[in-house]
């Protein structure tokens, strides 16, 4: 009985086990970009509500040739079918709505995710950002919220 004791008491000295940094996206999911999404529809201010890697309340503007998020300039080109490289990386947008207010962009290896809306107050829009999100599976919980 000693020894059982000892040895629970042991095992709740043990390390926790390392942090696996697994991608936000699971890679067996289909994934696909929006098609008609044209860096011109994302053209303008945005304000992130959620995400990952890019967080809640960040600022974005795209301009013609160029990105800033949070502050951060980059360059970003449309590479035609709703995809994008942004700052040397590959960033989809899975979905905007018909009359540009909202936006999910994603890189589609699962590093990183966003839903953007142009007032910050989405509405139903958030609702259908994570459907797609979560069709293209990534891991809603792990999204922080604005």
């Amino acid at each position: 009985m000693r020894a059982l004791c000892l040895v629970l008491a042991l095992s709740g000295c043990a390390a926790a086990p390392p942090n696996i940094d697994l991608p936000l996206r699971n890679p067996t999911a289909p994934v696909a970009s929006q098609a008609d999404a044209a860096l011109g529809r994302l053209s303008g201010n945005w304000r992130v509500v959620q995400g990952a890697g890019v967080y809640p309340g960040t600022r974005v503007r795209f301009d013609a040739g160029q990105a800033v998020i949070g502050g951060r300039a980059m360059p970003v080109t449309d590479e035609g079918q709703g995809r994008l490289m942004l700052g040397g990386a590959p960033v989809w947008v899975y979905w905007i709505d018909a009359d540009n207010r909202t936006a999910a962009l994603g890189d589609p290896d699962g590093r990183r995710v966003w839903i953007m809306d142009r007032t910050g107050t989405p509405g139903e829009r958030l609702r259908a950002a994570r459907e797609i999100l979560a069709w293209y599976g990534y891991d809603l919980e792990r999204l922080e919220q604005g």
